[in-house]
């Protein structure tokens, strides 16, 4: 399957041209920018991050896991004192608090790592349609097409300002 780069001084363009492609039905888009621009990571990702979804899940384990062990070894190793409840719940918000960070906090690193797909390959590999001017001062957009829509493809991103359109192996 070919896959086109092109080549754009600004990043305004790009934008552009990701949200027609993707409106077109190409789905396997990157870009690459020298600095971070809210309106490429909008033209390439509408749906929210899937990260979310392990922080949730790790909030959740953890404060479970911090009033079940405390609870749990409230019954093990009772202390009665006045006939108090032996599962008070005011002292273990504190644990249970504490482990909603932690656990949290690792499955959110766990989430990264998963869905960015890192380690990413053997260190210093770049993907195909990496070139080293857009870490510099250029932006790249590569797309993933049928041999079909090359032409399309080509024609789309120089009608929006692309300097150089190339087709670069998969």
């Amino acid at each position: 399957m070919p896959a086109l780069r092109g080549v754009f001084d600004q990043p305004t363009p790009v934008a552009d041209v990701a949200k027609r492609l993707r409106n077109r039905g190409f789905e396997n888009l990157e870009i690459y920018s020298p600095a971070a621009f809210t309106e490429l990571e909008d033209a390439i990702d509408e749906k929210p991050s899937k990260v979310r979804a392990f922080t949730l899940v790790g909030g959740l384990l953890g404060v479970f896991t911090g009033f079940f062990i405390t609870i749990w070894m409230s019954w093990d190793w009772r202390i009665v004192i006045g006939g108090k409840p032996f599962a008070s719940i005011p002292p273990y918000v504190i644990i249970g608090f504490e482990l909603t960070i932690l656990f949290g906090g690792l499955l959110t690193l766990v989430g990264l790592l998963a869905v960015g797909k890192l380690p990413y390959g053997s260190f210093g590999k770049n993907d195909k349609g990496y070139d080293a001017r857009f870490s510099a001062e250029e932006f790249g957009l590569v797309v993933e097409c049928d041999a079909r829509d090359v032409a399309e493809v080509d024609s789309l991103l120089r009608a929006h300002e692309a300097k150089e359109v190339s087709v670069v192996e998969a």
